[in-house]
Parts: C-alpha cells; sequence; structure tokens
C-alpha cells in the first residue's frame, strides 16, 4: 500500500470511530424512570435500583443509560414527561411512586415494557389483568398501603393502651387511593374500638388548622395517610413533623423518612429494596428478553418498624419492651 493510500485509510478510521462509538452508545438500552415525587427524597431508592441493576448485569453509563423524568408531585406534568421517554424511544420504563405516574405510562404505550412500584391496587386501577397473569405490556411491585392503616393503628394502641380517640390525617378525595385508605382506617379503628377524627390536609394551608381540630377535639395519638404528598414533598413533610411535635401529638407515618426526620414511628414496606427488586427482578429481566405480562405483580416481604427514642423522649412517652423487640430499628 502506497504512503497515500495509507493516509487515507488512516483518516477514513478516524472518521468512522466517532460513528462506530455513537453506534454502540445508542445501542445501550434505555431505561426511562419516571418519578412522581422530587429527586431528593428518591436518593435512597435511585441507588437501590441502580444496585439491583447491577446484580441483574447493568450498569449506568457502562451497558445501560437511564433517563430520569420528576413530576415534583405534580400530575398534571406526568403525560408530558411519559410522552418524551416514548419519543426517546425508551426499552422500558420505570414509574415510581403514586399510582398516577403508572397510569401515565400505561396511557402512553402499549408497546414498551412498564414497571412500577407505589400503594395502590394494580389490578383495581387497570394496570394489570391480574397479580399471577399481569397480561399486556406493565408489571411491578404493589407495597399495599391498603391494609397498613389498620396496622398502624394496631402500633399506636400497643403505645397508648388507654386512648379512645385517634386522628387520621388525610389527602383531598382528589387523592386516588383517598376512599380506600380511610374506609381502612374506620374499619380498623371500629374492630379495636376507637373513635378516629378525620382531618383533610389538601394544600399547605390546611396543616394549621387540620391539627388545631386534632387538639381540640381531644386526639390522644395520630395516623398520617400514606401518599407521596405528604412524605414525598420535603417542606410539607417538615410542617407535618414540626405540627406533631408543637402540639405533642404522637404520631405513626408509612415512611421511615418520616420517622429519621424526627417522627415518632414510622410503618410500612421497605421501599428502598422495593426498588432494588424493581431493577433486578423486573427491569433486568426484561432487558434479558422476559415479557412483563409473564412477570408476576409482586407484594413486599420486607417491613420496617422504626422508632425515635428521641422523639419519644420529648412527648414524655415511655416505649413499651414489646415494640421495641419489634422493631427494625430504633433512633436513640
Amino acid at each position: 500500500m502506497t504512503t497515500r493510500r495509507k493516509f487515507i485509510s488512516v483518516l477514513a478510521g478516524a472518521a468512522a470511530w466517532p460513528l462506530c462509538a455513537q453506534a454502540q452508545q445508542a445501542a445501550m438500552p434505555l431505561i426511562g424512570f419516571l418519578g412522581f415525587g422530587f429527586p431528593s427524597p428518591n436518593t435512597d431508592n435511585v441507588a437501590a435500583f441502580r444496585q439491583g441493576l447491577a446484580e441483574a448485569g447493568y450498569v449506568d453509563d457502562r451497558s445501560i443509560t437511564i433517563e430520569f423524568r420528576w413530576a415534583n408531585n405534580i400530575t398534571p406534568l406526568l403525560p408530558g414527561l411519559v410522552a418524551d421517554l416514548v419519543r426517546r424511544q425508551a426499552d422500558v420504563i420505570v414509574a415510581s411512586g403514586a399510582i398516577s405516574a403508572a397510569l401515565a405510562a400505561k396511557a402512553a404505550t402499549s408497546t414498551i415494557p412498564v414497571v412500577f412500584v407505589n400503594g395502590g391496587d394494580p389490578v383495581k386501577y387497570g394496570l394489570v389483568a391480574g397479580l399471577n397473569r399481569p397480561g399486556g405490556n406493565a408489571t411491578g411491585l404493589t407495597l399495599l398501603s391498603l391494609g397498613m392503616g389498620g396496622k398502624r393503628l394496631s402500633l399506636l394502641r400497643e403505645l397508648i393502651p388507654d386512648a379512645t380517640t385517634v386522628g387520621y390525617l388525610s389527602p383531598g378525595s382528589t387523592i386516588l387511593t383517598y376512599e380506600e385508605q380511610k374506609s381502612d382506617i374506620l374499619a380498623s379503628a371500629r374492630s379495636l374500638g376507637l373513635q378516629v377524627i378525620v382531618v383533610e390536609a389538601s394544600n399547605d394551608r390546611d396543616f394549621e388548622p387540620a391539627f388545631t381540630t386534632l387538639v381540640e377535639r381531644g386526639a390522644a395519638a395520630l395516623v398520617v395517610a400514606a401518599i407521596p404528598f405528604f412524605s414525598g414533598v420535603p417542606r410539607i413533610r417538615d410542617k407535618i413533623l414540626e405540627l406533631a411535635a408543637r402540639h405533642k401529638i404522637p404520631a405513626i407515618y408509612s415512611n421511615r423518612a418520616d420517622a429519621v426526620g424526627g417522627g415518632l414511628m414510622s410503618y410500612g414496606a421497605d421501599v428502598v429494596d422495593a426498588h432494588r427488586q424493581l431493577g433486578v427482578q423486573y427491569v433486568g429481566q426484561i432487558l434479558k428478553g422476559t415479557k412483563p405480562a409473564d412477570l408476576p405483580v409482586q407484594q413486599p416481604t420486607k417491613f420496617e418498624l422504626v422508632i425515635n427514642l428521641k422523639t419519644a423522649k420529648a412527648l414524655g412517652l415511655q416505649i413499651p419492651p414489646v415494640l421495641l423487640v419489634q422493631a427494625t430499628e430504633v433512633i436513640e
């Protein structure tokens, strides 16, 4: 080969290299992560999701690409966010948080696999045909928010056995799971012989009067509804924690972060581990060729009871040994 031909060959190879690199990058599977809440409260969930993907053999920016879209708890933003992921030809769309995120993803595409994690009933809301046989293009994890209200009431009863009246901080009726969670609390309260004072909060202005009502009506304790608006919006979570502390109302929450942040107790599914499972058992398997319809919807196997002893002391409460034994984490 002449010197000129060698030179042309080298130039051609150099010109082709960026194209090859782009082709390899484009060939990496694209995962669209549609989060209903804010990024900062979901840091641990995202890290666990990445860990699960790594366990399945997929590492972000090396063998996969993840595009994040956050709705910041604004439901009307969801259709536009998921439409963008569809335009980018995501190989899988993950819908994390409120069930409305999963419904938006399901409505946007019937071909791209949708993997969800939320506390709603996926059969009732039409995400899947059945838990064991999802059908269609959606599957995932349901965190069983329904039924947990009764458990939280029981834990409060163990803490304050003489309580006859408890409060329930509920979202407004526009929240999809509003009626389900409220009905669950009322039914559980009847079985325990407790009276429930339901107060609603749909925006920032509602919390002060809601807690005033609880105090005036003699609520001995409080169950906070398991919704992203209460636990996933930092300013709202901080407001609830501050009001519970100010009015010295023992409260139980659904999310570990609430107890870590100063709440008395939290009880619920291990949401962080659920996101790990989402990566390894669902997205990882789908990327390897498994159809969503062949992956049953799973329910949580790990639950967390977190007790904040510092907050208990501030409230003048002694945590019974029976509760401390049940706790998965005790914050000193």
